[in-house]
């Protein structure tokens, strides 16, 4: 990978520049009713109880790899540590997936944590010699699972902190996966037989989440169409 490689980019969240519903109001004119229909299907199987937590990654193709497998499994939140480097992608691998995602960045793994703690969320580290397998884990309410760098792994602080430890069994010659596989192994074991579980509110905010992902200049549609609601507002 070249340092100059035109295609990799920095990964940052984007926050929708209005509520939910205000996105949803101003946008779905900007779509066709056949469009919007994937969108709703989309929608429909978004998982909000499986939360990869990405770690310091170094590679911006296994960023992106573990970013298109989470929108390809219904995974719509990924939280991101990257205090020692800037989260990085590639086009190549991600084809813009990350648009489609809610991305939460923390400053630190202490942050993280707090943050998925508060959500509910049980917290599972990812290691060659893990006491648990993603199949168990699957029986887990709201589970959490952190992927680490691809040389020192994942923080010490990180494991401290963490609920336990888990493994991808593998009964070959080989004693490690790439990340981004053991990522993909784990989440579709997470997802395949979990439950959609989201609120008519969480619901609401995918949908604007990914139909404002879809239409083209919709940040500038979004706030033109808010600030003139606004305006007759004020002179009613």
């Amino acid at each position: 990978m070249r340092p100059d490689d035109p295609s990799i980019y920095p990964i940052e969240p984007s926050p929708l520049p209005a509520s939910p519903r205000e996105v949803l109001d101003a946008l779905r004119c900007h779509v066709t009713d056949e469009r919007y229909a994937k969108i709703l299907r989309v929608a429909d199987q978004r998982v909000l109880d499986v939360v990869p937590v990405l770690d310091n990654l170094a590679d911006p193709h296994n960023a992106s790899a573990l970013l298109r497998t989470s929108d390809a499994f219904g995974i719509h939140r990924v939280h991101v540590v990257g205090n020692e480097r800037l989260f990085q992608g590639t086009h190549k691998v991600s084809r813009g997936t990350d648009r489609w995602l809610d991305l939460v960045h923390h400053v630190d793994r202490k942050a993280c944590v707090a943050a998925l703690r508060q959500d509910g969320f049980s917290i599972y580290v990812a290691s060659m010699d893990g006491e648990h397998t993603p199949e168990m884990l699957a029986t887990k309410d709201r589970v959490a699972v952190v992927f680490g760098n691809e040389r020192r792994g994942v923080g010490d602080d990180f494991r401290d902190l963490a609920d336990g430890t888990y493994r991808v069994p593998m009964v070959g010659f080989v004693e490690s996966l790439n990340v981004s596989v053991a990522a993909a192994v784990t989440l579709y074991t997470l997802v395949r037989s979990r439950p959609r579980r989201v609120s008519e509110a969480e619901r609401e905010a995918i949908l604007a989440r990914l139909l404002f992902a879809t239409v083209t200049d919709a940040e500038g549609i979004v706030e033109a169409t808010v600030r003139r609601a606004r305006l007759v507002e004020e002179h009613a």
